[in-house]
């Protein structure tokens, strides 16, 4: 799974990296975090359909809650266990099945930390890539029946990340890891054009394992009150 991560990128350096325009950065960038976790705010980047007289979508930079929020949801709180989604199941699960059809996101970080049991402990890794981890994810928008229509915060915009079994050497960390898109599937991950069911999971399964490079870390990451850049040091 992924339950924790880490990211020091700026919006400057997504949008660079993702070819975003600046028009289409939305709200205001977020501070380094060394221990995102469940339910905090997460920059994403994901294609917009085309608006007005645009022939085009664009890609787009915004905040969304790390904890999906399906739109038939009753409240926000099922938010709290839809912080990953299994690629197995994605296109089909009624909580990711419209959003991996139309509402696909990548969430870039540095890294993520996963725990290996040791007998009765749990020991922290920190797994990253030699550039940015670019997590494949979905994003959904829910009305809050509780904010009025012309409360600019009446929807809430939310986020999952896609895990896969873990079949590397790092697999004895954890059984699951997030799916890391090859900067050569960003495009196609973020095309709207891509909506049948059997070709996103097509394209899912094409998506090879991620090389990672793993090391231990300090158990102060499991507080997710302790966010440093200490965090990242090696045990």
């Amino acid at each position: 799974m992924c339950g924790r991560f880490a990211t020091t990128i700026t919006d400057r350096e997504m949008r660079s990296m993702f070819d975003v325009d600046a028009a289409e950065v939305v709200g205001e960038g977020l501070p380094a975090s060394y221990n995102v976790a469940p339910t905090q705010p997460v920059r994403m980047v994901l294609e917009r359909p085309p608006v007005g007289g645009e022939d085009e979508p664009a890609r787009q930079i915004r905040t969304a809650r790390w904890g999906l929020v399906p739109s038939w949801a009753k409240d926000r709180s099922i938010g709290n266990k839809l912080i990953n989604a299994r690629s197995e199941t994605v296109t089909t699960k009624p909580s990711f099945r419209s959003a991996a059809k139309s509402r696909r996101a990548i969430l870039p970080a540095d890294g993520y930390y996963e725990w290996e049991k040791r007998g009765a402990a749990k020991v922290p890794h920190f797994l990253h890539p030699e550039g940015v981890l670019a997590m494949a994810g979905l994003y959904e928008m829910w009305r809050d029946p509780d904010k009025a229509d012309d409360d600019p915060d009446r929807w809430l915009w939310t986020a999952t990340i896609l895990t896969r079994p873990a079949t590397d050497e790092h697999g004895h960390i954890h059984d699951r890891c997030p799916v890391v898109l090859p900067e050569q599937f960003w495009a196609s991950w973020l095309d709207r054009g891509l909506a049948e069911k059997v070709d996103v999971q097509a394209l899912i399964n094409s998506i090879p394992d991620p090389e990672l490079t793993s090391y231990e870390v300090s158990t102060a990451v499991n507080s997710p009150r302790n966010n440093s850049p200490d965090l990242l040091s090696p045990a």
